[in-house]
């Protein structure tokens, strides 16, 4: 049975952020990666994330809670927006820092990289960071159904070469790797598969229903 997701937070701003105890991974990309396509079929559904053709729409940051694993995925507005203004970049990176190091229930950082592309520099900038304040990171590889077994292959050893593990290969519009991605964030929240608690709750339910 697959795992729910349920928006619970938005927030755009520093003072808005929370204390939340239970275990975060944070969900960054760039601003056309495919971030809320990705959360949308992760939940089986179509508009649990609005997805916009306009790059660069998610200006919140946004908590998402996993059942009935009890962790969160917390969607981060995607950088690299050329048509953003300055002063709303400042105020994105403000926000993303102020996150990044204050949170402290935060495991891990899942960084989104379209699988089309080479390495870009923005992203490999956000690698240094997590390298430099000791966020594993859990790399993924968005739209790999758009690209053939060579330039998926080609692509994860160029990505390899820069990060600590092999990027995982996926695909929202086919659902290429979506068990594999949710083992592996719950694995970096130190909580149990979420398709198996969510497979042992349906059968308590059902128990206790027939008692």
């Amino acid at each position: 049975m697959r795992p729910t997701l349920a928006l619970e937070a938005t927030v755009y701003t520093p003072a808005q952020l929370m204390d939340r105890p239970e275990a975060q991974i944070a969900l960054a990309g760039r601003s056309n990666v495919g971030k809320s396509s990705l959360l949308n079929a992760l939940a089986g559904r179509r508009k649990l994330a609005k997805v916009s053709a306009t790059p660069g729409k998610t200006r919140s940051i946004n908590f998402y809670r996993v059942e009935p694993a009890g962790f969160y995925l917390v969607d981060l507005p995607g950088y690299g927006y050329a048509r953003a203004s300055h002063a709303e970049r400042e105020k994105w990176a403000r926000l993303m820092e102020k996150y990044f190091l204050g949170c402290r229930a935060l495991r891990a950082l899942a960084l989104l990289l379209d699988c089309r592309l080479p390495p870009q520099q923005l992203d490999k900038n956000l690698v240094d960071f997590a390298r430099v304040h000791g966020l594993p990171l859990l790399p993924v590889l968005t739209k790999a159904d758009k690209c053939s077994q060579r330039e998926r292959a080609a692509r994860q050893k160029e990505w390899e070469l820069l990060l600590p593990r092999r990027p995982l290969l996926t695909a929202a519009a086919t659902g290429l790797g979506l068990d594999e991605l949710w083992r592996g964030l719950a694995a970096a929240a130190g909580a149990t598969d979420p398709a198996e608690a969510a497979a042992t709750a349906a059968e308590a339910a059902q128990e206790n229903a027939l008692t």
